[in-house]
């Protein structure tokens, strides 16, 4: 079957119109105007992941993170071209589903808080046509440091940054969360009524500010998107079944997390 069938099921699912204005969907690299055998899931596009899916022999890679997400000055040989060369040479489609996944009912930020038991659920920041980024719901009540605790245990992490003077451990029965980067819709957080943001990359300043206007947080890192992987492959097995397509569905198996603890 041609790679087309395969993206426009997906994006019956999540479609490409869901992303905030401005970010990187769809199409990439290469055409789906193409017949294909094997489909990988991956979060990133670096090198290990190309390795992995030439030597997988796999022609469409859906991802959730733009293997070009700034504009090319050149191209030139550079370790960093060379990703884009691989794919090209080795003729594997590229595919990007980056805030829509995050945006989309069922996507994303609800299967975090599916994982953390979150109920009464609602958009963090909306977007358009009642859509929106992140989520905001209700957990039995924790201790901010079990909590800290639980969010560590259910994404698998070395360790979990807190934000908070530890100088009180209060119970938390409302949070917020929003995969990624998502330290700008803090105040958003806040005014829904969350007592712990979840997200990732959160600034120094900005986790001062946060404390100062009374909101705790928890950065678990940018890799716990790495869900997506997981996640998407059960919904395209789901479809191929389905639909009975002949075509293999497989998970990236390469590590892209860059960051580590001792």
């Amino acid at each position: 079957m041609k790679a087309s069938q395969i993206i426009e099921r997906y994006e019956a699912f999540c479609p490409q119109d869901l992303s905030l204005e401005g970010d990187i969907s769809g199409l990439q690299i290469g055409t789906l105007d193409k017949e294909i055998d094997k489909v990988m899931i991956a979060l990133d596009v670096r090198e290990a992941t190309v390795k992995e899916a030439i030597e997988k022999k796999v022609d469409l890679l859906i991802v959730k993170h733009a293997p070009i997400f700034r504009p090319l000055q050149n191209l030139k040989e550079t370790a960093q071209n060379q990703i884009y060369f691989n794919l090209i040479k080795h003729d594997i489609a590229v595919y990007v589903s980056h805030t829509n996944i995050d945006i989309v009912p069922g996507g994303l930020n609800d299967w975090f808080c599916d994982l953390l038991d979150v109920s009464n659920r609602e958009i963090l920041s909306p977007s358009k046509d009642n859509d929106g980024i992140g989520r905001v719901g209700d957990i039995a009540p924790l201790p901010f440091e079990t909590l800290a605790q639980k969010v560590k245990k259910v994404f698998e992490l070395d360790s979990i940054r807190l934000v908070s003077y530890r100088e009180e451990n209060p119970l938390i029965s409302r949070i917020a969360i929003c995969g990624g980067s998502g330290q700008s819709f803090y105040k958003e957080a806040l005014a829904k009524g969350a007592q712990v943001y979840i997200t990732g990359d959160i600034y120094y300043h900005t986790a001062q500010e946060m404390l100062t206007n009374g909101l705790l947080a928890l950065d678990p890192g940018h890799h716990i998107e790495v869900l997506f992987v997981a996640k998407l492959c059960e919904k395209f097995q789901m479809w191929s079944l389905q639909e009975k397509w002949d075509v293999a569905i497989i998970e990236s198996q390469a590590n892209t997390n860059p960051f580590s603890h001792l």
